[in-house]
């Protein structure tokens, strides 16, 4: 019997930037899942994968961060490469120069670069100007970076996408709109229970809906708490109060209480159910102290999982570019 010489597997071409799930195919999803996976595996047993030698990656944070920075900072570390930090407030943004002529310029020094940042435009007028690679390192519109590490614990935990149901409660938020859209493009059911003016993007949800045709995804959001997390594999919460909302607390806590992810709440899902959070957590406010805490929380594999997609994407990203 003849032995088959397994062929390498196909990597598919993928955009210069990652703004948003919804622009990235269905292939690219589970390319990325398969390449995070692995490089997950190297790093734990000590394998060096130095697959970015010499790139250098910035980050510019106009929003603070912990595990966005900390994440792609040990990745590019990992990878071979370097990253620098440029706070915004150091450069000449604070002081009116434009960003196409910074993005220029910095195309000139860098291999890509990480924007965290408030309107998505700045992001968009980013990957314009830009030569390098531009990765959305989260905008008050989306967080592709998290949903895509996301789906890679939920595969872990869980063994499959498809046919998985994802009951998210509270605001309709930019971490909303993102696993709304990684949903969509891998079969999965999300159901968004969020009260009237909380919702998610009408055109997320009406571009999601269209992907959902092709992959048998249902994308479904209601104002119930009770019903959204009904037979729900997964419960995922996040913040109410997100940066630059401040000024509206009170009337979100409010308008978001009954949303709370709570024991009582989470007794109404699968008994294997697991609970996500992108953290930062307010305990007491979006989740209780005991579910963010309890066994069924998965809070901390999230969060480690950040680390492993993100160096994919950089890889797939960084790794074919040719200094300039």
């Amino acid at each position: 019997m003849t032995r088959r010489t397994p062929q390498p597997r196909r990597v598919p071409a993928y955009a210069k930037d990652l703004l948003d799930v919804g622009a990235l195919s269905r292939q690219q999803i589970f390319d990325l899942l398969h390449l995070a996976e692995s490089l997950k595996i190297k790093q734990r047993k000590g394998i060096p994968h130095r697959l970015l030698q010499g790139k250098t990656l910035g980050l510019l944070f106009q929003k603070p961060s912990t595990r966005t920075r900390v994440s792609f900072e040990s990745g590019m570390t990992q990878l071979g490469g370097h990253a620098l930090v440029l706070p915004t407030s150091d450069s000449q943004l604070s002081r009116g120069e434009s960003i196409a002529d910074t993005a220029r310029v910095l195309s000139r020094y860098l291999d890509g670069i990480v924007i965290r940042t408030f309107a998505h435009a700045t992001v968009q007028e980013w990957a314009e100007a830009s030569s390098m690679p531009v990765i959305n390192g989260l905008t008050d519109h989306s967080h592709p970076c998290q949903a895509l590490s996301d789906l890679l614990t939920i595969q872990e935990h869980k063994g499959r996408l498809k046919g998985i149901t994802l009951a998210y409660v509270g605001d309709g938020n930019n971490v909303a709109n993102s696993l709304i859209e990684a949903g969509a493009k891998t079969g999965m059911r999300v159901v968004v229970g969020c009260p009237p003016g909380y919702h998610p993007s009408p055109h997320v949800i009406e571009r999601a809906r269209s992907e959902a045709e092709a992959t048998g995804a249902v994308i479904e959001v209601i104002e119930d708490p009770w019903a959204a997390v009904r037979e729900a594999d997964i419960l995922y919460t996040d913040v109410w109060i997100s940066m630059g909302q401040e000024r509206e607390r009170a009337k979100r806590l409010k308008a978001l209480a009954p949303y709370r992810l709570d024991s009582q709440l989470l007794r109404r899902a699968k008994p294997d159910t697991i609970v996500m959070h992108c953290l930062p957590a307010h305990r007491g406010e979006e989740i209780t102290a005991d579910v963010l805490d309890g066994p069924q929380s998965v809070v901390i594999d999230q969060a480690e999982n950040r680390l492993h997609m993100q160096k994919a994407i950089l890889v797939r990203l960084l790794a074919g570019r040719k200094g300039t």
